[in-house]
C-alpha cells in the first residue's frame, strides 16, 4: 500500500511568501492569519468578543462566524461587556430574529450571561484583560519547534484545561479547554504560527515588548 503523501506544512500566498497552512482556503482566512491571529490582545471587550465567537462557531467552521463577525458585532454592540450584561429577554428575542447571526438560544443567552461573569472577573482583576492572561503558557512549556504535526496534537494544553475549569465555575458556558485554547491561539497568549511562516516572527517580536495587564 502507498504511503499517503505528507501534508505541507505551509502554504505560500499570492505575494510567493509562506505561511500556515489553514490560511489558504479563502482571502478571509489569509488577511486574518497575517494581520490579527495570534497578536497579543489585551481589550477587554476584543477579548470577550472572541470568547464568544469562538462558542458560537461550536459545531460550525470559523471561517462562517469571520464572515458574519460584523454583523455580530453589530448585534451585541461591539461586544461592550457591560452593555451586553445588560441585554434582557426582549433583546434575546430581537436577536433570536436576527439572520446575519447565528440564531442559537443557548449560545445567545451564553454570550450574555458570559458577559456578567466577565465583567466580576474584571471587578476581582482590574480588567478582564487581566483575569485572562494569567493564564498564558510558561515558555518552558511550549514545543520548540512549531509544525503541523505538532500542532495537531494540541487541541488543548494544561493552561486551557485551568482556565476552561475557572471559567465554568465563574458561571461561563461554551468555554470547554479545545474552545478556551483556541482562543489563546488567537488572543496570543500563545504563538502558534508554524516555523517557517512568514508571520510568526512578528508575532513574537510583538510577544516580547507585550505589557501583560497587571
Amino acid at each position: 500500500m502507498a504511503t499517503p503523501a505528507r501534508q505541507p506544512d505551509l502554504i505560500r500566498g499570492p505575494d510567493g511568501r509562506k505561511r500556515c497552512f489553514w490560511c489558504g482556503q479563502s482571502d478571509d482566512y489569509l488577511t486574518y492569519h497575517d494581520v490579527e491571529w495570534g497578536y497579543p490582545v489585551r481589550d477587554d471587550n476584543r477579548l470577550f468578543e472572541k470568547l464568544c465567537l469562538e462558542g458560537f462557531q461550536s459545531g460550525l467552521s470559523w471561517l462562517t462566524i469571520l464572515r458574519k463577525r460584523e454583523s455580530f458585532r453589530k448585534a451585541f454592540a461591539d461586544f461592550d461587556i457591560a452593555t451586553v450584561a445588560r441585554f434582557g429577554a426582549p433583546r434575546v428575542q430581537k436577536l433570536l430574529k436576527d439572520a446575519s447571526i447565528v440564531r442559537h438560544r443557548g449560545k445567545i443567552e451564553a454570550a450574555i450571561n458570559n458577559a456578567k461573569a466577565a465583567a466580576d472577573a474584571a471587578d476581582e482583576f482590574g480588567s478582564f484583560a487581566a483575569y485572562v492572561w494569567r493564564f498564558e503558557a510558561k515558555p518552558h512549556s511550549r514545543p520548540k519547534k512549531i509544525t503541523r504535526a505538532v500542532l495537531a496534537t494540541m487541541t488543548t494544553s494544561p493552561e486551557a484545561k485551568a482556565m476552561s475549569k475557572d471559567l465554568k465555575k465563574r458561571g461561563f458556558s461554551f468555554v470547554g479547554p479545545t474552545t478556551v485554547y483556541a482562543f489563546m491561539q488567537a488572543m496570543g497568549l500563545v504563538n502558534d504560527h508554524l516555523d517557517g511562516c512568514l508571520v510568526r516572527g512578528d508575532v513574537e517580536r510583538r510577544r516580547k515588548v507585550f505589557t501583560r495587564p497587571a
